[in-house]
């Protein structure tokens, strides 16, 4: 099995296990993570968006549906589910636990360099997320 596909496995199992030691062991001291959430620049920030979203979710898990299988880049297709049961940090917003559950389908890519991820991308409906979680648009 090709190196990006196996350390793609590694961070999803360490974000289903809620392992922030694990998750900090996958990325460079210098990566890179973007989401339609934030931008997070070094591993210590993107342990605390990792942390967030495991405060936010008690629940949140990534179910994979696709995998790619190639040396680089490892490539996932994913549906992040869970029940809002803590306080979660949107753009612009901070949103009150709302016992809300959430299905979100998305995918992730990432870049290794020497051995860890270097660089990781994921990419969701935002929009989704917030009407999950029951926020609606207020258009005049």
């Amino acid at each position: 099995m090709p190196y990006g596909r196996q350390l793609a496995d590694r961070v999803l199992d360490a974000v289903n296990a809620h392992d922030l030691d694990r998750l900090a062991a996958c990325y460079d001291r210098h990566a890179v993570l973007v989401t339609p959430l934030s931008v997070c620049e070094g591993r210590e920030s993107i342990v605390g968006y990792w942390k967030g979203l495991f405060e936010g979710f008690a629940d949140l898990a990534m179910t994979v549906w696709n995998r790619v299988e190639c040396a680089e880049p490892g490539f996932n297709e994913w549906m992040m589910t869970g029940t809002q049961t803590g306080t979660f940090a949107l753009p612009d917003v901070v949103a009150g636990a709302s016992g809300r559950r959430i299905t979100v389908r998305g995918c992730g890519v990432l870049h290794t360099k020497s051995g860890l991820v270097a660089a990781h991308r994921h990419y969701f409906d935002l929009l989704e997320l917030y009407c999950q979680l029951g926020f609606s648009l207020d258009i005049d």
